[in-house]
């Protein structure tokens, strides 16, 4: 009995129950793991550690606790009391995972080459377009930032330009599926990473629509653990980034200069006395249309000393209208407000995780009329049914409101309508409003709103000689543009784990995009009224639809690792397009065409595009070392003849980790050191031939049908096809080196590539005589190879302080290789532009500028003619057959036969720098990118030294270099003389080529975050305030330019990079 009761007893002690408790730390910087897994080790009893990181539970005596949490090693400790737990992270350099072509891959194994952002820099940045995020961020990466409307794309270039007509754009894969969509869709704040693939080992996968390289966006999941909630606010203002170009902002110069170029056109040209020049010059000014100074009775306006008369007065009435000058750049750009508002919810379990957020964006652009605002939701849900069977479901819709007023691009330059080009290029004598007669702007009775002068003579009794009838302003008020997008974005997918290593899944993707364009010129004021208004209304709707079906394996056999997938993909894009406009509107401000009340028209379109690929992956390492990966795809395409519809590319890719031989063993410095290489073959499919002809493909034959009444003539043929049109091949090798010392305190990447890109795709230029002026082809090879390199390093790392600095930079050359048969002399000329065998695809090809004559004339680079009989000049050549050159002030002599190649005017190396910082809650961010080494036309610049000939009217601006320009007492001047008649002194030439080298400071960030200690007191787990700029500053070669805006010119007319400065505060629960 007793023994028995002795057993009893043991029995029940080995069982009992004690509490313990411990607090979870992270080993990084000592703060508390918020929702850690603590599990009892072979039992189904566990809990989670709160918001200090502290835990308490009941288990038996002796027991052991496994302790996990997502992102760090998990941890397995002797129960006990007050347990101390430090976690390590599992997210180092050398075990991170990269996105890749359908799925993901451990970096120290990855052969190819990929740049990568995360979620904690895109949300810094105050961008209401995704694209914004990679400029300055990665190697190999270019961007153009083409409009300041907010919302507009990045212009994204991978590894340099490949196609001359094809695009040159990368794909964009959201989540594992191609996106057709509009990228301002997507919120940034619902992004966890966006990944570039740049080799083939990356995106021949990709097969017809990868060779312009790959963007993987990939959207945030819930982790396992404790429901986690996230607020952020933000709030800030808007205002132009850069100024106007340098321009004569006061009147009394400008009639100075005005006058001058007159003077100087009587005087040099007509040869007349200075006193009949000063006379007719001064009664010259006038042609301004506008009188704005009072000048005493029988005096001039312009002195004989070239200055403006002391006694006239700035305001002039004509009893009615009182007319003064205003700041046209103060009053066309205003500081504007933005505000972004967003909340995410997330969480997990064993089998179920989910990620829910709300967004609503409000971001107003430097213009009236201009802006965008965005309201988003996406759920992302997956769950694991059963063992063998996981499901996923991915929603996002989008709602967006883009006010984008027409004319405020770079496609309008000299446009009446374009506030930017006006702003810098109206001479400051011009009033924006109408005042009567005592200077009191006036109103319009109907709508309240000032009244604006369009120069019209309507407005007032004054005509503007330069953009009569143009007020952008005034139309920015009285007239609308708006875009209404609703866009729908589903993915869907079913993963089954098969036996033995195989897995199979299915994905099917759905993006759909309904737009809606409404556009209305008022019937009252401006162009506008002549015809009694318009309004006109766009309809389209895009549809993508996606399906993906993988069987993957992966399996180890000791030291060896083999993976392997195989796939179909089928891709199906449906637009439909329907347009309608009326004039002679009945209503102001009603945007409907039921407002028209005559000419009526409609028109609408559709167009279908289809691909199919099977493709197939298959890699092998051995004992974490050595590294073999090979790809294949067939690709079917719509976009040719059926001859040339199917397509094969390949892969291949090497790796070898170094740093795990056993003769670098005693290197402790060394972190990771892995050698990779690959070559392989993408295409493109994209001839940007919907451009010209959309519904249409390249290989197609176009009618043109005309008739009334049901009657119709056979046609005639108005676009011409190519039924042996063919795939743009790229042809590409990498040789890469990834590189980590110092326990990943010094870490980056180095790489070597060589792209060829074959058959471009392009438009050949025939006589007009054949019923069309061109023809679709595949025309060359172009080359583009160079080095690029991302290097990061940790200056300080510890528990209290970290700070670090990144940088990343790209040289790179272009240049082709080959041009068609059908080329003569291996070469083509396209307007300022040249093609030749052996240079840059972006050449251009102008006249060369020599500076001035004695008498201040332009010079250029002409060639030596002789008259015949009939005076018809013919250029005179020398022995070797060559034309000899001789300095010319005749620029069509020199632009007909001896236009010069500028070189390359790509840059030669670009990239951006950063550094981030943070102190005891403290954090600190800086993000910056440059270009060095090329040229750029600025078309800006060369319209406001415009002084004479077809491109001169009085009432058009000029830059202030024009005062340095050559006069009798400034004869060393390399700038023509002031002179109206001079037609060729500011013609296009390579006396405009201006250096594209710029310094941009795109993002500063500011932030602190209260202690937990503090927070987790009102049950608040963080808590960060933090203020920030972005576009900072640009610093450049000139004033006003933007060569961020383009590969070859930049003009006064774009809408200019927008300044935000913001403040906001994130809260998580």
């Amino acid at each position: 009995m007793t023994v028995v009761a002795g057993l009893a007893l043991s029995t029940s002690m080995a069982f009992a129950q004690s509490q313990i408790s411990g607090h979870v730390t992270s080993s990084e910087d000592g703060s508390p793991v918020i929702g850690a897994s603590i599990k009892v080790a072979g039992t189904n009893t566990g809990t989670v550690t709160d918001i200090d990181g502290n835990f308490s539970l009941n288990a038996p005596a002796g027991a052991k606790l496994e302790i996990t949490y997502i992102g760090m090693q998990s941890k397995t400790v002797k129960a006990g009391k007050n347990v101390k737990i430090m976690l390590d992270p599992d997210d180092t350099l050398l075990d991170d995972v990269v996105v890749v072509a359908y799925g993901t891959a451990k970096k120290s194994a990855y052969t190819g080459a990929a740049s990568e952002i995360k979620s904690a820099k895109i949300e810094a940045r105050q961008i209401s377009n995704v694209s914004a995020a990679l400029v300055g961020t990665m190697s190999g990466v270019q961007t153009f930032q083409t409009s300041g409307q907010p919302g507009s794309d990045t212009s994204i270039r991978i590894r340099g330009i490949s196609s001359i007509n094809g695009t040159n754009s990368p794909l964009y894969v959201v989540d594992g599926v191609p996106f057709d969509g509009d990228l301002s869709s997507i919120n940034s704040q619902d992004i966890a990473s966006m990944t570039v693939l740049k080799d083939a080992v990356s995106t021949s996968l990709y097969g017809s629509r990868g060779s312009n390289g790959v963007v993987m966006i990939t959207t945030k999941k819930g982790q396992q653990g404790r429901t986690q909630i996230t607020a952020d606010a933000k709030w800030g203002a808007v205002s132009r980034e850069n100024k106007n170009y340098d321009v004569v902002t006061d009147p009394g110069q400008y009639y100075e200069l005005l006058y001058k170029g007159f003077y100087n056109g009587y005087r040099y040209n007509s040869g007349f006395s200075a006193n009949k020049s000063f006379q007719l010059a001064n009664a010259d000014l006038s042609k301004t249309g506008y009188q704005i100074y009072t000048v005493p009775a029988g005096q001039y306006l312009i002195g004989k000393n070239g200055k403006l008369n002391p006694e006239a007065t700035l305001g002039y009435t004509d009893g009615v209208n009182y007319f003064t000058p205003d700041d046209w750049e103060d009053e066309t750009f205003k500081t504007t407000m933005r505000q972004e508002y967003n909340i995410g919810v997330s969480g997990g379990s064993d089998n179920f995780s989910f990620y829910t957020s709300f967004g609503y964006l409000q971001d107003d652009g430097t213009i009236k009329g201009s802006g965008f605002d965005r309201l988003t939701g996406r759920t992302n849900v997956e769950y694991k049914a059963y063992k063998w069977l996981t499901l996923g479901s991915n929603m996002g819709y989008t709602h967006t409101n883009s006010r984008n007023p027409g004319d405020q691009d770079a496609n309008s330059t000299a446009s009446s309508g374009n506030a930017f080009y006006l702003a810098n290029e109206i001479a400051p004598i011009y009033p924006m409003y109408v005042r009567d007669a005592q200077g009191n702007i006036t109103y319009d009775k109907a709508s309240g709103k000032k009244m604006y002068d369009f120069g019209d003579g309507a407005s007032t009794s004054a005509t503007r000689n330069w953009m009569s009838m143009s007020n952008p302003i005034g139309t920015l008020i009285y007239d609308k543009e708006e875009y209404n997008m609703d866009i729908f974005e589903g993915n869907w997918f079913a993963k089954v784990d098969l036996t033995h290593g195989f897995t199979a899944t299915a994905r099917l993707g759905l993006n759909v995009d309904n737009t809606i364009n409404f556009s209305y010129s008022n019937p009252l004021y401006g162009q506008s009224s002549s015809y009694g208004g318009e309004v006109s209304n766009t309809q389209a709707r895009t549809t993508a639809l996606t399906h993906q079906y993988l069987l993957n394996y992966q399996n180890a056999f000791g030291k060896h690792n083999v993976s392997a997938m195989a796939g179909f993909e089928g891709y199906r894009l449906k637009y439909v397009y329907f347009y309608g406009n009326a004039n002679q509107l009945y209503k102001m401000g009603d945007f409907t065409l039921g407002n028209g009340t005559s000419q009526y028209s409609a028109s609408g379109q559709q167009h279908k595009y289809n691909t199919a690929g099977f493709f197939f992956t298959a890699n092998y390492n051995y004992d974490e070392k050595y590294f073999v990966n090979v790809g294949y795809r067939r690709d079917g395409t719509s976009a040719f003849a059926k001859n040339n519809r199917w397509g094969d590319f390949y892969n291949c890719g090497l790796g070898w980790n170094m740093n795990r031989e056993a003769w670098l063993e005693d290197f402790t410095a060394l972190d990771q050191l892995k050698l990779r290489a690959s070559f392989g073959q993408t295409g493109n499919d994209n001839h940007n031939y919907s451009s010209y002809y959309y519904g249409w493909y390249a290989y197609q034959d176009i009618f043109q049908m005309t008739g009334t009444d049901g009657v119709f003539s056979d046609g005639t043929l108005k676009y011409k096809g190519n039924p042996n049109l063919k795939w743009e091949k790229t042809n590409a090798f990498d040789f890469g080196v990834d590189y980590s010392f110092f326990k990943s305190r010094l870490y980056g990447s180095l790489d070597f590539y060589f792209r060829a890109t074959s058959n471009l795709l392009d438009f050949k230029q025939v006589a007009i005589s054949n019923g069309y002026s061109k023809i679709p082809v595949n025309m060359g090879t172009v080359q583009n190879y160079g080095v690029e390199f991302e290097v990061n390093y940790d200056i300080i790392k510890n528990q209290d302080m970290q700070w670090g600095v990144s940088l990343n930079g790209t040289w790179t050359k272009n240049r082709i290789h080959k041009l068609s048969s059908d080329y003569e002399n291996g070469q083509y000329i396209n307007g300022s532009r040249i093609f030749r065998e052996g240079s840059s695809i972006y050449n251009l090809y102008l006249p060369h500028y020599l500076g001035v004559n004695e008498k201040g004339e332009a010079l250029y680079l002409g060639v030596k003619t002789v008259k015949d009989a009939e005076d018809n000049e013919t250029p005179v050549k020398d022995e070797n057959g060559n034309y000899i050159e001789e300095a010319t002030t005749d620029y069509q002599n020199a632009y007909n036969y001896n236009r010069k190649e500028t070189g390359n005017i790509l840059p030669n190396v670009y990239g951006g720098f950063g550094t981030n910082f943070a102190w005891k809650g403290i954090d600190f961010a800086i993000q910056t990118s440059f270009q060095l080494g090329g040229k750029v036309y600025d078309q800006g610049y060369a319209n406001l030294m415009t002084t004479g000939g077809t491109g001169f009217t009085a009432g058009h601006n000029f830059h202030k270099d024009v005062l340095k320009a050559w006069s009798e007492d400034n004869v060393n001047s390399d700038i023509p003389r002031l002179d109206v008649v001079d037609q060729y002194a500011t013609n296009e030439s390579d006396r405009f080529m201006t250096s594209s080298d710029y310094f941009s400071i795109d993002n500063i960030t500011l932030g602190y975050t209260l202690p937990k200690a503090w927070t987790s007191r009102i049950g608040i787990s963080g808590l960060r305030f933090y203020g920030s700029i972005e576009n900072v500053a640009l610093f450049t070669a000139r004033q006003g330019m933007d060569p961020r805006m383009s590969l070859t010119s930049v003009s006064s007319s774009w809408y200019t990079a927008r300044r935000t400065i913001s403040g906001g505060v994130k809260i998580t629960f």
